[in-house]
């Protein structure tokens, strides 16, 4: 079942959202018109703020799906400009004040908190929403165990992580498994 989506980035209100999607409808419907063509399509959002995250049930009701931007999450939940943290985060790594670089490893104590939280309030308000992650945590290992265990539908990354995420992706499946059987 291919069906393209429409994805609004950075959204921060429900009104913002609803406005976006009823003109991608109605350009959308212009176009298939003017093609002579029908094409299902699906119109969703990046919870890429904080603000979205907090009011992802709200958020919802007007998204056939979320996709998670985490490097921008990230960023605007640290504080950190992603250009800048190269200089101060190798030391606040060495240093103990963060476990891991939070661009490279999902922070599941705070960002991910609200992707759980998101997740959550965002299924309880549209059964049918399908979640997801786009960005270079969906290639690191424990990152893709976290959507899993979130109930995330897919995670996204750049070519080259592709097989790491699969691996990581199968590991964590093969684990479950094994958990199931004992």
């Amino acid at each position: 079942d291919v069906r393209p989506e429409i994805m609004i980035p950075l959204t921060g209100t429900q009104r913002e959202l609803l406005d976006l999607r009823k003109l991608s409808v109605q350009v959308a419907a212009k176009t298939m018109q003017e093609a002579g063509v029908e094409v299902d399509y699906l119109v969703g959002t990046m919870i890429e703020i904080p603000r979205a995250a907090l009011l992802a049930d709200k958020m919802a009701e007007f998204a056939d799906f979320f996709s998670f931007g985490t490097n921008d999450l990230t960023q605007m939940t640290f504080g950190y400009s992603r250009d800048d943290a190269g200089v101060f985060l190798p030391e606040y790594v060495r240093k103990g004040i963060l476990p891991s670089d939070p661009f490279q490893q999902l922070d599941q104590e705070g960002v991910g908190q609200l992707v759980e939280m998101a997740c959550v309030k965002g299924r309880a308000a549209n059964p049918d929403i399908h979640l997801g992650i786009c960005g270079e945590h969906g290639g690191d290992p424990s990152s893709v165990a976290f959507c899993h265990r979130v109930g995330l539908d897919y995670v996204s990354c750049s070519p080259f992580r592709v097989p790491i995420a699969r691996l990581a992706a199968g590991q964590v499946v093969a684990r479950e498994r094994l958990k199931d059987r004992k």
